[in-house]
């Protein structure tokens, strides 16, 4: 558990799944809402793979941040990998330090699995995210682009 500003970072748990699951179509809103809350109880069964931790301004859930390791992590050499899947801070408190403390749970879950590093990504068009991964301390390794062709 890490604390930053009066802010406690804890494990989720069951009863925040309410704020947990919108929160998360906010984090990624192209996304279908009843999968994004659906897959709320399997992310908080499995804690030897996955990691789940909320940021909480006393009963109020500002933030979060979910964990995998991954058998590979692009950029990174330690595998399995330690990877950043999503997080989200809500815009009152964010450049308050509540994504810092939300990281270094993270680094703190990572290194109890004998990681060595923490990967994460970003849409490269995603300026706010790339700034605050580059505040958090991580480096950037890799830009890439995807594309797609339809075939008719």
């Amino acid at each position: 558990m890490a604390e930053d500003a009066g802010i406690i970072v804890r494990s989720m748990q069951p009863a925040d799944k309410p704020a947990w699951g919108a929160m998360r179509v906010l984090l990624w809103p192209e996304e279908d809402m009843a999968e994004l809350t659906g897959e709320l109880d399997g992310l908080l069964a499995d804690t030897e793979t996955l990691g789940v931790y909320g940021a909480f301004d006393g009963d109020e859930l500002c933030g979060f941040v979910e964990l995998a390791l991954r058998e590979y992590g692009d950029g990174l050499t330690d595998t399995p990998a330690a990877w950043v899947e999503g997080i989200f801070v809500l815009p009152d408190y964010r450049r308050r330090g509540v994504g810092q403390a939300l990281v270094a749970e993270a680094e703190n879950w990572a290194r109890a699995r004998g990681r060595t590093e923490l990967g994460s990504d970003a849409i490269i068009s995603n300026l706010t995210s790339l700034a605050s991964h580059a505040a958090w301390g991580f480096e950037e390794t890799e830009r890439l682009v995807m594309f797609r062709k339809p075939l008719s």
